[in-house]
């Protein structure tokens, strides 16, 4: 289309233009009809460029020399792509005994009910190194573990969660809903063991790369009630102190009141079904159609959400 238009003005433009000598001193500039043509038509293209990139770009608000350099390494996964992938990213927090691990569950199974690809899994232990990380992390018997040790071990294992499990399905379009992710490290390691909140942060980025969940479900449970739920025997996390329990539920609250646009607080004490009905009813907002945009061009199918 620019080309055409250049081509269509360009004879007219320049007669119109006329020359015209531009005197600097010694130097002179002849300016005529077939510099503003090429002046044009070079903005035209610029312009025309860009929209096409904003409409065709598969990973909006990745910078292009981002996009560029990362081809060039070979690397599958740019730097600053973690928002912006094509499938949705749902995670569960919530203290011990919260029912996150229930809730997260019913969702997946609800989600594959409308027809979507669902990936379910967990932190920490959703990998096989993750495994082997989890009996070290839970195991009630490491008592000697040192805080800063536990902070990093869980980042280790969220590393190889993200690299292995979470980033290659939201590539393909998947929906991945997990049970824990980022916000537990702030709240256990963070505000439980006390460590500073910053430098947990920062491990925690740098270990996934910068991806943060489309939609936080946060199930807000008191510790005195969540941790009557509990059965069997306590793991070594569980085992901690109320007030270390309370720390935590302060600190999740935190994070959940700092994006309230990215988080669904849901009072853990209510009914699991009205919990349910809540997670749902929110996760529907930011659903994407599974019905293909060009079979609802061809048939006019529209997508149906069931109950």
């Amino acid at each position: 289309m620019t080309l055409l238009l250049v081509v269509a003005v360009a004879n007219p433009l320049a007669a119109l233009f006329g020359v015209h000598v531009l005197g600097m001193g010694q130097i002179s500039y002849r300016f005529d009809g077939t510099n503003v043509v090429l002046v044009i038509g070079g903005a035209l293209a610029i312009v025309v460029g860009l929209l096409a990139l904003r409409h065709m770009d598969d990973r909006k608000g990745v910078p292009l020399a981002a996009d560029l350099i990362a081809a060039v390494r070979g690397e599958r996964f740019p730097k600053g792509a973690a928002e912006h992938v094509p499938g949705l990213f749902v995670a569960f927090e919530g203290g011990e005994g919260s029912g996150k691990t229930t809730q997260s569950r019913l969702l997946a199974i609800w989600l594959r009910d409308q027809g979507y690809d669902v990936v379910q899994t967990r932190e920490p232990g959703a990998t096989k190194v993750g495994m082997r990380l989890r009996a070290i992390l839970l195991d009630a018997a490491e008592r000697g573990l040192s805080a800063r040790s536990e902070a990093l071990l869980y980042a280790a294992d969220r590393a190889e969660h993200v690299e292995k499990v979470i980033r290659p399905a939201l590539y393909r379009g998947s929906i991945v809903v997990t049970d824990r992710y980022v916000d537990s490290s702030l709240a256990y390691q963070g505000a439980g063991r006390v460590l500073d909140p910053e430098d947990v942060s920062k491990v925690n980025a740098w270990a996934t790369g910068g991806l943060v969940p489309h939609l936080t479900v946060l199930i807000d449970t008191p510790p005195e009630v969540g941790l009557t739920r509990l059965g069997g025997a306590a793991d070594r996390i569980e085992s901690e102190p109320l007030e270390f329990h309370h720390r935590v539920r302060k600190e999740f609250r935190a994070l959940a009141a700092a994006a309230p646009e990215r988080y669904l607080v849901v009072d853990g004490t209510l009914p699991q079904e009205t919990i349910t009905r809540q997670i749902h009813d929110r996760v529907r907002e930011i659903l994407p159609d599974p019905v293909p945009r060009e079979s609802e061009d061809a048939t006019g199918t529209m997508p149906a959400i069931r109950d």
